[in-house]
């Protein structure tokens, strides 16, 4: 089998990006090795006979080793370990994930002559570019130098060309998701006077829009003072200060509005927590927006996809790719950003209508089956790189 590297900045894997892990380990034709910086999650992303490399030689010599090859890389632009492993590994194929990881490659895609992918997932084609201007004129080296672009849909597709990536090298490429993990079970409300739950997964992250989802729950529990209801939060601030500013709001409109008592907040949880807490809820809300440092789905959020492959009808936003995945009207709704009202309004039909979850489940099923299986999309990102082969 045929080596392909797959790089990752930073460490692998943060808990909040399980859609690597799924398109590396679900390869067949290709063995795959993974370089990064550090290493987390590994009981959580088991890798069973795939190498990964970092750049840590041995526990014993973690820290110095990681300061040296920090060093060297501010001066000469690569980690000297990398380059001594390449010499091993001899991959056909690099595939960067995320737009930095690329760009941080590309001397050593120059040094050893490899095809370079690079897939884009969101705020590295959104806020880092707005924030930090230097990454546009580093983008327009990797346009330059880097053989393909993939993205997870049209509206991530037209903000890299907006960048300055040639439309010829960009490659629409949906995200899969394991659907032999989840089940597909039709939303049913048994007894009218059993509570409705309605879920919420995402980081404290202003792009979640996680205050406006509080508020229109606060305002159709008060339309319907006659019906039971439960919110419940998967998620929380990674310590930022952003996300922390964020945090407060969300626990303040909690706060404001009193209703601690009908709100569950989980904080992180590992996967199989959230597969789990798919199951005992109705609805699945998720109303994205363009934060005010730039940031953005880019995409759309795995969690929507998952828990619409779960059976659950969607209520989001009409943000990035995100009306690729949820079919308005059919397989959930989508309204405007930041419109709490319209939120809320979209919210009590659905929860006013429980005839219509499993018609939307059903709906939301197919959707993901046809366009969103990892199998599926895993073959084509193969044929991506056959492709890649060939045209070597």
């Amino acid at each position: 089998m045929k080596t392909i590297l797959h790089y990752k900045a930073g460490s692998y894997l943060p808990i909040t990006e399980t859609w690597i892990h799924e398109q590396i380990k679900n390869l067949k034709k290709y063995q795959p090795v993974i370089y990064a910086h550090d290493k987390e999650n590994m009981d959580i992303f088991p890798l069973g006979n795939i190498k990964i490399r970092s750049l840590e030689l041995k526990k014993g010599l973690r820290d110095p080793f990681i300061f040296f090859n920090e060093g060297w890389n501010k001066v000469f632009n690569f980690y000297p370990i990398f380059a001594f492993n390449l010499i091993k590994d001899r991959p056909k194929l690099v595939h960067a994930h995320f737009g930095p990881s690329g760009y941080s490659f590309l001397k050593l895609k120059k040094m050893f002559n490899f095809p370079l992918i690079t897939t884009f997932y969101g705020f590295d084609l959104s806020m880092l570019p707005q924030q930090y201007p230097e990454w546009k004129i580093r983008y327009k080296r990797l346009f330059k130098e880097g053989e393909k672009f993939l993205v997870e849909g049209h509206h991530m597709k037209k903000c890299l060309i907006d960048l300055g990536c040639p439309e010829e090298r960009i490659i629409v490429q949906h995200l899969g998701i394991d659907l032999e993990k989840i089940k597909y079970v039709p939303r049913k409300l048994l007894d009218e006077n059993k509570e409705i739950r309605i879920l919420i997964s995402a980081s404290f992250r202003e792009k979640k829009g996680i205050p406006y989802a509080v508020e229109a729950f606060v305002r159709v529990k008060q339309a319907h003072p006659e019906m039971k209801f439960i919110l419940t939060i998967i998620g929380d601030s990674r310590g930022t200060s952003a996300e922390e500013k964020e945090k407060k709001k969300i626990f303040d409109t909690i706060d404001k509005y009193n209703i601690k008592d009908c709100v569950k907040m989980l904080g992180y949880q590992p996967y199989s927590v959230f597969l789990r807490e798919l199951y005992q809820h109705h609805v699945f809300l998720h109303p994205s927006v363009h934060a005010s440092d730039g940031d953005t789905e880019g995409g759309a959020p795995v969690s929507i996809i998952e828990a619409s492959a779960s059976g659950m009808p969607i209520l989001s936003t009409m943000h990035c790719d995100i009306p690729e995945v949820v079919i308005n009207g059919e397989s959930g709704y989508l309204v405007p950003e930041r419109d709490a009202e319209v939120l809320a309004e979209r919210l009590e039909f659905i929860i006013c209508h429980p005839k219509v979850w499993e018609q939307m489940g059903e709906k939301g099923r197919e959707h993901v089956e046809k366009n969103y299986n990892v199998i599926t999309q895993v073959e084509k990102l193969e044929e991506i790189y056959d492709n890649m082969m060939t045209e070597r």
